[in-house]
């Protein structure tokens, strides 16, 4: 894999280092953010931005931290949803009732 961005820091006497300004724009980290730390068999470790809440489904997670920092950078991207599509929407689906609380289950098939 390519390296995009590199960059280096030092290590404290505490064992402590400050996260690069690149890296922590290109990983959208902010102050008390978590960070995960992965090594692998080549002594190479991976920084990566830690999902939140681990309750949480952590992929939803992250793919909703991802468009809020699309939608924050891009706003001129957002669209309204036009009235006609809505309502087309609301005479397929408008009538069922859904539990969104419900767990998901495959004996429903």
């Amino acid at each position: 894999m390519a390296t995009i961005i590199k960059a280096e820091s030092t290590l404290t006497d505490r064992y402590q280092t400050t996260i690069p300004e690149s890296i922590r724009r290109a990983l959208n980290l902010n102050k008390r953010d978590k960070i995960e730390y992965s090594l692998n068999g080549s002594g190479k470790v991976v920084l990566s931005r830690a999902c939140s809440d681990e309750q949480d489904d952590p992929v939803l997670s992250c793919f909703l931290e991802f468009l809020a920092h699309d939608i924050a950078n891009n706003p001129e991207r957002l669209q309204s949803l036009d009235a006609s599509f809505v309502e087309r929407l609301n005479e397929l689906v408008g009538d069922v009732d859904v539990d969104l609380d419900a767990p998901l289950s495959m004996d429903d098939e």
